[in-house]
């Protein structure tokens, strides 16, 4: 039954997916896109729009028919994109999707830092990928740099401004997600121009949470103090106009 159904299916849709990949085996995608859900952060900022697709560890090529000349992405964001082709095709298929990912960010490792500004960087390139970022959490130590990014034009990779605010931060604008990507004393950060503010992770909102129920509880307490206060004067009020002594 299973077999006669996945069969069925792969006839229908008359094409292989793309093969499953294992996950990376070190810890820099966990400790800085799952661990304080940076990716979850983003794609909650872009929730509104329907067409929107944030990904992680998600196969990319030029066309399924062509199942050796593609890339596995630690992190991708596509606008105008149909979600639903990824889970059936196992990857993001640039000729089905009718275009190429807006935004793709690979994390280093010592593994793999030299293939992303190398290998990876003339293939996105190649796939037409609008912007490409590198963050590396050790500084430059397996990216050739702390934080890189490169924008399409006319076909190209053209290097993106980075400006280091002091001596542990340093930030570039992606015009593809309207927000700074940012390194900060080794953490990837993402910095809205608009609400001037970064967006939250897990831990930060977590914190905030607690914040606002401090000064929700505090409130509350202040608003019951001065309820009793008030019934303390009524009071006081009531035993003074009942005294006889007093005209």
């Amino acid at each position: 039954m299973t077999s006669r159904t996945a069969t069925l299916t792969i006839t229908e849709r008359d094409f292989e997916p793309y093969p499953e990949f294992p996950p990376r085996d070190d810890m820099q995608n966990w400790n800085h896109l799952y661990s304080r859900g940076q990716a979850t952060t983003l794609a909650a900022h872009v929730r509104d729009d329907k067409t929107a697709t944030v990904w992680c560890a998600v196969p990319v090529g030029p066309t399924l028919d062509d199942h050796d000349d593609l890339r596995v992405i630690d992190m991708m964001l596509s606008w105008n994109s149909r979600p639903e082709l990824i889970d059936e095709d196992g990857g993001y298929a640039i000729d089905r999707q009718g275009k190429p990912p807006d935004f793709a960010l690979e994390v280093a490792s010592k593994t793999t830092g030299v293939i992303d500004y190398t290998e990876k960087r003339a293939d996105y390139e190649r796939y037409e990928i609008a912007e490409y970022w590198r963050f590396d959490d050790t500084g430059g130590r397996y990216h050739d740099v702390a934080l890189a990014g490169d924008r399409l034009v006319n076909g190209r990779y053209e290097p993106i401004e980075i400006q280091w605010l002091d001596d542990v931060r340093c930030r570039g604008y992606s015009e593809s997600l309207g927000l700074y990507v940012c390194w900060e004393d080794g953490d990837l950060r993402f910095y809205d121009p608009v609400s001037e503010d970064y967006l939250r992770d897990y831990y930060e909102a977590d914190e905030r949470a607690e914040a606002e129920a401090e000064r929700a509880n505090r409130a509350e307490a202040r608003a019951q103090r001065a309820e009793s206060e008030l019934r303390r004067l009524r009071q006081r009020l009531a035993e003074l106009g009942d005294d006889p002594g007093r005209s």
